[in-house]
């Protein structure tokens, strides 16, 4: 009984507590404070309300007539974009990320011809006004999967576009390909536009082009401002592959157009001056412009089609024009230089070769044409005693590596002097007056390979063996002693 009465009062205790706890808080629960409540309530059904107006505001446009739209967006990308787009009635409005307009399989015109076909457009438009049609204002483009054809009246057109006013406004060209096409519709060049932008430099206050290409599996880089009060085009171009970069200005104020061209390649400093207009091309590359060490005339003449390039320097840098990492041999290896519509001709003459002064009186020779690079009627001399000559010569691809096959003729005016510079045992010192043979070279592995070696008309086999295969080394000194050495012995085994 005493344990269950003692139980009783611990449960009016607990009882009486939680009474003083309720009375406490409820106390504290005043009328203001009810009223914020329902103050609070109200301002989230107020947002709600917004919300679902905002909404209803982003939707308007869904209720537009398609035609009437498809001519407004018209209308706007012509003013605002200089885009003549011929715009289908199947347009598509999309709330996310931005309000905008996607339109399917759409073409551009220029000059009233079919420029290109655009797979996606997507237009995005402000907030502004969106109660009426006629007040819509497009704010940003972007241009997808779209396939330009260009012939050569229609090369300006992305440069024309900078002229257009991009405040507070851009236009975007993603994952796009170039063809650049002949009169008779054949493409000469891909050219691969992986992300274009046009925009307005707030702080240079000029519109500028900023583009990721790709040409012949060669990335690169291109910038463009266009200066319309000065008549001037500044552009820079950075193939990194080739650790090359050309920053030009073009002024196009008269009828003929003049530039000049910095080129740095492999932080070498070249200028590169031009002039041209509609019918040519004509440039001038130097190191300098007073005193220059070499200096280089060509031209480009576009019909008929034909091209040049002759030039002289002091000493000539081989490793620069035919090493397996230089411009030309990348080029040659992404065979842009094997179009058969090529006509080029190439003459350079030079005091020395770099590195190597025993070579001299250097004239080298090539030439593009029907699609064949040759080097024929190149020659030079070692001191006064050999002069090479270099004939029926083609330069090619062969599985991914860089080729020269040719005949070279060797006459020797001093032999007395080739045997002192190879240490030539007296013994072994035949006459030679000239040395005819077949060569193969490989840029790329550094590689020799002679045959048909005839010395004063006489055909050896024995020395064609031992210089079957010569593999160069990366050192010039290594490569000094071990010429000197399988020289010496293939003239130990010529029997004169």
């Amino acid at each position: 009984m005493n344990k269950t009465n003692s139980f009783v009062k611990y449960l009016k205790q607990i009882n009486k507590s939680i009474n003083n706890q309720l009375e406490k808080n409820l106390n504290r629960l005043k009328f203001d404070n009810l009223l914020n409540l329902v103050r609070s309530n109200k301002i989230i059904l107020t947002f709600v309300a917004l919300f679902i107006l905002f909404v209803s505001y982003l939707l308007l446009p869904t209720f537009y007539n398609q035609s009437q739209i498809s001519k407004e967006l018209k209308s706007g990308l012509l003013e605002k974009f200089d885009l003549d787009i011929k715009i289908p009635n199947n347009l598509k409005y999309n709330l996310f990320p931005r309000p905008h307009f996607k339109i399917n399989d759409s073409l551009i015109l220029f000059s009233n011809d079919e420029l290109s076909n655009i797979k996606n457009i997507k237009i995005y438009i402000s907030l502004e006004n969106l109660f009426s049609i006629n007040n819509i204002e497009i704010k940003d483009v972007i241009i997808e999967n779209a396939n330009f054809n260009f012939k050569k009246d229609d090369f300006n057109f992305f440069i024309k576009l900078l002229e257009n006013n991009f405040i507070n406004r851009t236009l975007n060209i993603k994952d796009s390909n170039v063809f650049f096409r002949s009169f008779e519709n054949e493409v000469l060049v891909i050219n691969k536009i992986h992300d274009m932008k046009y925009y307005y430099d707030q702080k240079e206050l000029k519109n500028k082009l900023h583009s990721n290409n790709e040409i012949f599996n060669v990335p690169y880089e291109i910038k463009l401002v266009n200066d319309i009060k000065q008549k001037k085009l500044f552009s820079e171009v950075s193939i990194s592959l080739f650790k090359l970069k050309l920053e030009n200005e073009l002024f196009y104020a008269d009828e003929v157009y003049h530039g000049k061209t910095d080129i740095i390649y492999n932080k070498i400093k070249s200028i590169f001056t031009y002039k041209t207009n509609k019918n040519f091309f004509e440039f001038k590359i130097l190191d300098k412009l007073e005193n220059p060490k070499f200096e280089y005339n060509g031209l480009f003449n576009f019909k008929p089609f034909y091209s040049y390039l002759k030039g002289s320097t002091k000493k000539l840098n081989l490793p620069y024009l035919i090493s397996e990492n230089s411009i030309i041999s990348q080029l040659i290896k992404t065979k842009i230089l094997n179009n058969k519509n090529l006509d080029f001709k190439l003459n350079i003459n030079a005091d020395n070769i770099h590195n190597n002064l025993n070579f001299k009186n250097i004239i080298l020779n090539s030439k593009i044409q029907e699609g064949l690079i040759d080097i024929d009627k190149t020659k030079l001399a070692w001191k006064d005693s050999v002069e090479f000559n270099l004939e029926d010569s083609l330069i090619f691809i062969k599985e991914d590596e860089l080729v020269l096959d040719g005949n070279l003729s060797i006459i020797v005016k001093d032999d007395d002097e080739i045997y002192k510079f190879l240490l030539t045992p007296k013994n072994y010192r035949n006459e030679i007056k000239k040395i005819d043979l077949n060569f193969t070279y490989n840029f790329d592995e550094k590689t020799a390979n002679l045959k048909d070696i005839r010395i004063n008309g006489k055909l050896h086999q024995k020395i064609n063996k031992i210089l079957s295969s010569i593999v160069f080394k990366k050192d010039n000194l290594q490569n000094k002693i071990y010429l000197k050495k399988i020289l010496n012995q293939a003239i130990k085994n010529y029997e004169g």
